[in-house]
């Protein structure tokens, strides 16, 4: 199967060459040589229906794979019935903006634990999204597909267990695999070929092979501190990692096709393109 590779947002070299509005992205995005685009709405979903029809028009005609990234501050684990009830709106609004756009994927943060066991916190986050998803079905939103995001905290809720567990709950949910999230809620776990098919097989193993062969992802390498995730830093980095070689390697012999989006600082669209390429190598 074919993989997907894209940028989350636009590359500081996209505004470098002159460009300013986000429907110049997908013809941009094709002529660097990558095929998808998250559009970013982490602090809220901001871009219009004409906006984003133009955007899909443009995508459409450059055979881009959209997605969008839903408000940072949701929070699927929350107790409280008021903000359960404001994050399933700014769901809705995510896939409604996927749906101008032409994408079918909606990135979503798993959740913050505060004072909560964790168990407690996974609990809410199922009850949040299990009726996020009927919201959704009753909105039209049905082809819309969630992807609950891996954190990089080590006190958000979002580990691998925890998002293979969100994803249970429904056969249209994805997980949202980001290595650099693992990476850094483990303190630099991922540090072999076998740290990595460890994640692979989590998902087919609980998920289905189906879903292992069109997972989403993000990849970045992150600075993490004891805590986790501190800050998220380009492929120039030689000291946090984690290193994409062995996904390569992991996704070609297993003949599946994800999307991976690059999450790098500024350089996104740069190491997207870096990654493909390592890829198709082994691919070979």
């Amino acid at each position: 199967m074919k993989a997907n590779f894209g940028a989350a947002g636009n590359s500081d070299s996209f505004y470098a060459q002159g460009h300013k509005a986000s429907e110049e992205m997908p013809k941009w995005l094709r002529e660097f040589g990558l095929n998808a685009y998250e559009y970013q709405c982490g602090n809220g979903v901001r871009c219009g229906e004409a906006t984003a029809r133009k955007i899909a028009a443009e995508a459409a005609e450059n055979n881009i794979i959209m997605s969008v990234h839903s408000p940072y501050y949701i929070n699927l684990a929350t107790p409280d019935e008021e903000k359960r009830a404001g994050g399933i709106n700014y769901i809705l609004q995510s896939a409604q903006l996927a749906k101008y756009l032409g994408g079918e994927r909606v990135v979503v943060h798993s959740g913050a634990i505060g004072k909560m066991e964790r168990a407690e916190a996974l609990e809410y986050a199922k009850k949040t999204l299990l009726l996020a998803r009927q919201e959704m079905i009753n909105g039209g939103f049905e082809n819309i597909r969630l992807c609950i995001e891996t954190m990089g905290k080590i006190n958000q809720l979002g580990n691998l267990d925890e998002v293979m567990e969100l994803c249970r709950l429904d056969e249209s949910f994805l997980p949202c695999i980001d290595f650099g999230h693992l990476n850094a809620r483990t303190l630099g776990g991922l540090k072999t070929k076998a740290d990595f098919e460890v994640i692979f097989d989590a998902i087919e193993n609980k998920l289905g092979i189906e879903r292992l062969k069109v997972f989403h992802s993000h990849f970045s390498k992150i600075e993490y501190t004891k805590g986790g995730e501190k800050k998220h830093l380009t492929f120039s980095d030689t000291v946090f990692g984690p290193d994409f070689d062995f996904v390569a390697e992991v996704m070609a012999q297993r003949d599946i096709g994800p999307t991976i989006i690059c999450e790098s600082a500024g350089t996104q669209a740069e190491d997207a393109l870096a990654m493909k390429k390592i890829y198709e190598a082994i691919a070979k």
